[in-house]
Order: structure tokens, then sequence, then C-alpha cells
């Protein structure tokens, strides 16, 4: 069966357990409903976070949500110099490796609270490349390259 990728993220109100555990919930629950996720086929979930949340895990929410098969790893962002649209402070970002026979095109993402700015940024980035006529070949950011964003618009 393949296995396809889903990016989420968000952001936390503060450095707190609470506030991190509550917004990792609330990704992981819109990532599941916009996918109709089974837990049981989620293959592994990595978390980031920026380096200004470090008061949880942000895993801990997937495994109060259950998700006590599932690999889980968290790790912190790249500190990539300000300023850049994809620089959120206080950002939790997840991706989830998930096995599913539909195609990665069908797959939903979810930018979340501040983390629209991420979303924001892709959707520039993708009009540009339309523009171009780069997208919808694997030459230059279509589906299978590294650069796509599949789904529609959210």
């Amino acid at each position: 069966m393949p296995v396809r990728g889903i990016r989420g993220a968000t952001t936390a109100d503060r450095n707190d357990a609470k506030a991190i555990v509550e917004a990792t919930d609330e990704l992981l629950r819109e990532l599941v409903r916009l996918n109709r996720l089974d837990v049981d086929e989620i293959a592994f979930a990595y978390f980031t976070t920026t380096r200004d949340l470090d008061a949880e895990f942000p895993a801990l929410a997937a495994r109060r949500l259950g998700w006590v098969t599932v690999p889980l790893l968290c790790g912190h962002d790249m500190e990539v110099r300000q300023p850049n649209p994809r620089g959120v402070p206080m950002c939790i970002r997840v991706l989830l490796l998930y096995n599913t026979d539909r195609p990665q095109r069908e797959m939903r993402h979810a930018y979340l609270r501040g983390a629209r700015a991420i979303k924001e940024d892709l959707d520039r980035m993708r009009t540009r490349l339309e523009v171009l006529g780069a997208i919808g070949g694997r030459e230059a950011g279509g589906p299978g390259s590294v650069g796509y964003e599949g789904g529609a618009p959210d």
C-alpha cells in the first residue's frame, strides 16, 4: 500500500504544557477530520516546534488521542533568519505518513492559528509556478516533485 504525506502546523498561545498540547490536539483532530484518517493506518508522525516552545512534547497530544501504536518523534525546527514568511514563532508542525491507496493530491493539509502565514506563502508560490506553467508536470512543481502541495486550497 502506498504511503502519503500529510502536513499541518499551528501555533501555541504560550510556552506551557497545556497550551502546546491543546494546540496540537486541535491540529491533529483537524487533520483526522479533513482526511478521514484511520489511526491504525498512520505509519509515523514527526512533530517539530520552534525553539520558543519547550515546555512539553507535542506528541503527548497524539498519545492522549489514543495514538499509542503510532511511532512518534519530536524535534526543533531550523532557525531561519527573519524576516521569512515561513518562520512563524511559537509554531508546532507535524508531518504524518499515512498508509492509503488514495493519491497524494487527495491529502488535505491544515494550517491553523498563526501558522496560516505558512499556507499563504505556499499559495503565493503555487500561484507563481502556475503562471510560469510549472505546475502539472513532475519536472517542475507538479505531483511527485518537492515543492508541490497536493489537494484543493484550504
